[in-house]
């Protein structure tokens, strides 16, 4: 059987992408250890909360390095809400905490125009590896990007303004939204993920959206 390794964050609600992972036929690995992440041929990177205490769990545990070894050496990666986050060099969230810097970009709180958290369902386009022109995925988060960092795609969401609710560069996918808890959508997007369909198209799927 197929294995999944999802990264313990401290800072997230594991059973859910346990279950969601479970459905699709993963052996799921749970772990805080170094050696398991870097040997990982799927990995997941999942985070509720708050950046800072996500960054302090991972400092404590020695895993900033490994995870960053692992991020950028091609293999599939799928960061999901504030996982999406710890990719970036920090978040206004919390100030002076140094993310893990895969991509170069920072995350910034929703205005206080809006709904904040930002919290449910609403449309995101093109939805990433599936071959909707758009769909409906849930969402529980306070802080967000705007623009892709320079060379990530991205698909996109309304709240308040355009925000990027999923981005991918080579075989790293993040998600904003969270595709374990967003229906049968998100199911067949998982599934694609965890076969390795669709990474290639993703850039395609995206052409000509502003």
């Amino acid at each position: 059987m197929d294995s999944v390794v999802i990264v313990r964050t401290g800072t997230a609600n594991l059973a859910s992408v346990v279950g969601a992972m479970g459905r699709l036929g993963a052996r799921t690995i749970v772990t805080s250890e170094a050696r398991l992440i870097l040997d990982a041929d799927r990995l997941v990177l999942p985070g509720v909360g708050t950046l800072g205490a996500a960054m302090e769990e991972l400092r404590q545990r020695n895993l900033v390095k490994a995870l960053q070894q692992r991020l950028t050496d091609g293999r599939p990666a799928l960061a999901i809400c504030l996982g999406l986050q710890m990719l970036l060099t920090g978040s206004e969230e919390s100030p002076g905490v140094s993310a893990l810097g895969i991509a170069n970009g920072a995350a910034t709180r929703f205005s206080n125009d809006v709904r904040v958290p930002h919290l449910g369902w609403s449309r995101i386009s093109p939805p990433p590896l599936t071959d909707e022109p758009e769909a409906f995925a849930y969402f529980a988060h306070s802080y967000r990007v705007t623009e892709p960092p320079p060379g990530w795609s991205a698909s996109w969401c309304e709240h308040g303004g355009r925000f990027v609710a999923a981005m991918w560069n080579g075989a790293t996918l993040a998600c904003q939204f969270h595709p374990e808890l967003s229906g049968a959508w998100g199911a067949r997007m998982l599934s694609r993920w965890f076969a390795g369909e669709g990474m290639l198209d993703l850039d395609a799927a995206v052409k000509g959206v502003a």
